[in-house]
């Protein structure tokens, strides 16, 4: 059974238990208004692409996230407005038609401030129903790191670059040599089958045969990718796949997202402004092409999400830089599987062996997308402290880049 088929009863918890979600799911909550809060009005409502969508709308999704499998089944609770219905559903077909995404930047009303009103309505109205309150912060949570990374995209079309966080230059960081640790085989259980909270897509536990192997000891870095590009990795043919060179060609690709050549010097925008490209960092907004394409060239490849499951494992305590809103930024690369920047695996996006979504339309969270997209393992220096777990498995289609999303190599 996973954690969608058994949502959170509170029948039998004390009133520690119910206190301690009550204040988690406040927590949660507040954080997104802390992300929200450096963006101006203007900022919250703009919508830079289609994938992405404005600050305004994320806050008004998570709140009617929590109105629509939470509250609406109660007979007791009014709604804040009907057409929220409409505007603010995601990709749930069976809650009904929806607002397309492209054009959510379009809708100026509700405005900022009635989205305001609508969340502390909700949020009223939530504590007083606490089901599938853990399912909704972990949902939030997800959504904390797409807002930085689409406000990112934002900023980053912007004639002026806008600053979202200030913060020092990094010192100069020792880069750290590349090693190989060896990874015994056989059979191994992959997924999640213990205490806390995990999607469906991390279950059922399964067990799969993996061959003895090596995976680097660190991420990708900066300095190895502008290696990569010096030896004419964007122009080289044979090492990239099909639909990714065809990619390659129809976009212009020379360096990895947000890089940009100054007068010689390889800048990188932040959430900080545009920056100088630090070597020591894990190269970040990567494709799965560009990834697979500098394993080859690297005489490596990128591991299977077993096999990087299998590795992390190893070693459960290490973390990378997760979000810190005064950074929002990784690290320099080190040791840790779990934090700076998702790693690409070899894996397509599939279902794990006797996965069955839940019913209705929280089933939709994760089965719908089991096509065309790849797998991404660890976590991201935006990823809230307590949602990074070894077994996560993130998922995007193979040309994306706007999310903090890096490599590590295996062989």
């Amino acid at each position: 059974m996973t954690a969608l088929d058994r949502p959170p009863s509170l029948a039998s918890s004390g009133d520690d238990e119910r206190a301690e979600l009550r204040a988690h799911y406040r927590s949660v909550r507040n954080l997104t208004e802390a992300l929200a809060a450096p963006l101006r009005p203007e900022d919250q409502v703009i919508q830079s692409m289609a994938d992405v969508s404005p600050t305004k709308w994320h806050r008004a999704h998570t709140t009617w996230f929590f109105e629509e499998f939470i509250l609406r089944g109660d007979p007791d609770y009014t709604e804040f407005d009907p057409a929220y219905r409409y505007l603010f559903n995601s990709y749930y077909e069976a809650v009904g038609p929806r607002h397309p995404r492209p054009q959510r930047g379009l809708v100026t009303r509700p405005g900022v401030t009635e989205v305001g009103r609508y969340r502390e309505y909700v949020q009223d109205a939530v504590v007083r129903a606490l089901e599938l309150v853990e399912l909704g912060c972990n949902h939030e949570q997800q959504h904390q790191e797409l807002l930085l990374m689409d406000i990112k995209h934002l900023f980053s079309t912007h004639a002026f670059a806008p600053v979202y966080v200030e913060r020092a230059a990094d010192s100069d960081a020792p880069l750290a040599s590349q090693a190989w640790r060896r990874v015994d085989g056989g059979l191994i259980e992959i997924g999640h089958d213990g205490p806390g909270f995990c999607y469906d897509n991390e279950g059922p536990v399964h067990r799969v045969y993996l061959e003895d192997f090596e995976i680097a000891e660190r991420a990708v870095t900066n300095a190895d990718w502008l290696e990569f590009m010096a030896d004419g990795g964007y122009r080289r043919a044979d090492l990239w796949l099909s639909d990714g060179w065809a990619h390659l060609q129809s976009t212009g690709w020379d360096a990895p997202g947000y890089w940009d050549d100054h007068d010689g010097q390889w800048t990188s925008f932040t959430l900080s402004g545009r920056r100088p490209v630090v070597p020591a960092e894990p190269v970040c907004h990567v494709s799965f092409y560009e990834a697979d394409a500098f394993a080859r060239w690297a005489g490596a490849r990128l591991p299977t999400e077993f096999e990087w499951e299998a590795a992390a494992r190893r070693r459960p305590d290490l973390r990378g830089q997760l979000l810190d809103a005064d950074r929002a930024h990784p690290a320099a690369a080190g040791a840790a599987m779990v934090g700076d920047v998702w790693e690409w695996t070899a894996s397509a996006y599939l279902p794990y062996p006797g996965f069955v979504p839940a019913n209705g339309a929280v089933g939709e969270y994760n089965g719908k997308f089991m096509c065309d997209q790849h797998v991404l393992r660890g976590a991201s220096a935006v990823t809230p402290v307590g949602h990074e777990r070894i077994t996560y498995r993130n998922f995007f289609p193979a040309h994306s880049r706007w999310a903090f999303s890096g490599l590590r190599l295996a062989r």
